[in-house]
């Protein structure tokens, strides 16, 4: 006769087995279970969605919702951010606040303007270019034109430097600014080779 696993384990009785186990077993199943196993609930994954709709992805509201970060703190467009995150519960309500006020008759530039009333200019993917803003739009193009500019100007002597090396009858160093010592006389060397001999002696 073959037993089963749940029959070994209590026929082995309650030396062998964790006490708690024990009383686990002989509890009621729990709800969603039963002869047939476990059913999974559709819940567990995190909120039910409401089923999309064609206006969810109207071309309108999408260019809306990509000018708008989402408050949920990831840094993404409400449009990006509900679309790709399923766990974020802040990008489905910001979306119908977006429906709302679409259905209240404002534009897209109103309903940006709604947002920046009610959650302030960090709601905006990019800032105003208006007053200190401006910085933030013009500093980072003088940053790139003024690194580009050295980088110019550094290569081009590089550039100099190389072609006045490879020219015939300049002494070498001389192109990158190094002068040479001329070279040393007989007498000199004849002078030095004594003093080195007296150091010797």
């Amino acid at each position: 006769m073959r037993l089963g696993r749940r029959a070994l384990l209590g026929r082995l009785g309650g030396a062998l087995l964790v006490p708690g186990l024990v009383a686990a077993q002989q509890q009621a199943p729990l709800a969603g279970e039963g002869a047939a196993g476990a059913l999974r609930d559709p819940e567990a994954a995190g909120t039910s969605r409401t089923p999309v709709t064609a206006r969810d992805n109207d071309a309108f509201v999408r260019g809306v919702e990509e000018r708008l970060r989402c408050t949920c703190g990831c840094t993404l467009d409400i449009y990006t951010c509900r679309t790709t995150d399923f766990t974020c519960t802040y990008s489905p309500n910001l979306h119908r606040e977006v429906l709302a006020l679409q259905d209240g008759g404002k534009n897209a530039d109103e309903i940006v303007a709604a947002f920046v009333e009610k959650y302030g200019e960090k709601v905006l993917m990019a800032p105003k270019p208006e007053g200190f803003n401006v910085a933030g739009y013009v500093l980072p193009t003088l940053l790139v034109l003024m690194v580009a500019g050295i980088m110019v100007v550094l290569l081009r002597r590089r550039m100099r430097i190389n072609a006045a090396a490879a020219a015939p009858g300049m002494p070498a160093g001389a192109a990158a600014g190094i002068i040479a010592a001329p070279p040393a006389s007989a007498a000199e060397l004849d002078r030095l080779e004594r003093e080195l001999k007296s150091l010797d002696g």
